[in-house]
């Protein structure tokens, strides 16, 4: 009996199992099948989750390495600049120099047509200029120096009027060092502002007897500290007392320059800087000579004789002055005019192109 019965509950077991039996099923049945189905892969999806922290510590340790990479590239960033920053400062350093002195057409001329401009002006200048000179009468480096001085806010003609008495009276900068500054005034009256031109020359003559040993230096670092001395009376020692070349910018220089537009620079360093790239060095003390012979003579300040100008089709300024040839002549000063130079002792070159040399202080 018990083995009929086990048979039985077999065959009903495999009946319910079949294809029949499933669609026999009641509905509340079927709708907890699909659940029995969606919990199945939620409890697949467990493992799952536990997988998800090992991936969200995967991406956390990114950011890490990435910040790590980054510090790298950072440092790496701030060693190179450094390396890179030095040697530039330098070269900048050494190119500021070159800056100063570059040739910068004011107009539309390029760099190459301004210096052979400039340079034919010069050429032309010294044609009709082949004797100038320094208009300052002189004999040794000291008589220089101190009537350089004095030619500040006054004509040259004034000064070599005045400097015979001073120094004949006052021959050596120890003489000059120790002399009475109300006499020295009274003989330097004449060249106007004679009280602070007595100190600077009572002061310059202390100067090179305490740190000279009453010599005049022939460098520009030197002559430059001595009072009532800058670079513009500094050049002009070391290029006709030492024959060292160098420009001279005073007021007709830098009225010309800018005229015939070499440069557009109102300082007188950059000035100098500027023409100076213009021309060889070994030109510089003639150019001077020239450019300013030129200012005195013919290029005027107030009405040019542009009509009586050898370089007039050189000159962009042409037509700023008086541009009728007869009544330009009549604008001409000093041998250009016909009149005394300002030199009571001019050099035999000069008197002998018709150069007239000036009269005395007090002369008819």
């Amino acid at each position: 009996m018990k083995k009929a019965a086990k048979k039985t509950a077999k065959k009903v077991t495999k009946r319910a199992a079949t294809p029949a039996a499933k669609s026999a099923e009641s509905p509340a049945e079927k709708k907890a099948a699909p659940a029995a189905k969606k919990t199945a892969p939620g409890k697949k999806a467990a493992p799952a989750k536990k997988a998800a922290p090992s991936r969200s510590a995967a991406e956390k340790s990114a950011p890490a390495k990435k910040a790590a990479v980054a510090k790298k590239t950072a440092v790496a960033k701030k060693v190179k600049p450094a390396d890179v920053v030095v040697p530039a400062d330098a070269a900048v350093k050494k190119a500021a120099p070159v800056k100063k002195i570059a040739v910068r057409p004011p107009g539309g001329e390029s760099p190459t047509a301004l210096v052979r401009r400039a340079r034919r002006i010069n050429r032309e200048l010294a044609e009709v200029y082949p004797y100038a000179h320094p208009e300052l009468d002189f004999e040794n480096p000291f008589q220089l120096l101190v009537a350089t001085v004095l030619s500040a806010q006054t004509t040259d003609l004034r000064v070599n009027q005045t400097t015979p008495a001073l120094f004949a009276r006052y021959p050596t900068p120890e003489d000059l060092a120790a002399a009475n500054p109300e006499e020295v005034e009274q003989i330097l009256r004449p060249c106007g502002f004679f009280r602070a031109k007595t100190r600077s020359v009572i002061g310059l003559s202390k100067s090179l007897v305490e740190n000279f040993g009453g010599e005049v230096p022939g460098r520009l670092e030197d002559l430059v500290t001595l009072p009532g001395v800058g670079r513009k009376t500094a050049f002009v020692v070391l290029g006709n007392a030492y024959g060292r070349p160098g420009i001279t910018v005073d007021t007709h220089f830098q009225r010309l320059v800018r005229r015939w537009q070499w440069t557009d620079e109102t300082d007188p360093d950059k000035i100098e800087a500027a023409v100076g790239a213009l021309f060889p060095k070994s030109e510089w003390t003639d150019l001077s000579h020239h450019v300013i012979w030129h200012g005195r003579r013919i290029c005027h300040a107030r009405k040019p004789a542009c009509g009586a100008c050898p370089i007039a089709p050189l000159c962009p300024a042409y037509g700023e002055g008086e541009t009728d040839p007869e009544k330009a002549r009549k604008l001409l000063k000093y041998e250009k005019g016909g009149f005394p130079g300002q030199r009571l002792n001019p050099p035999r070159a000069y008197l002998d192109a018709g150069g007239k040399a000036a009269p005395p202080l007090g002369a008819a």
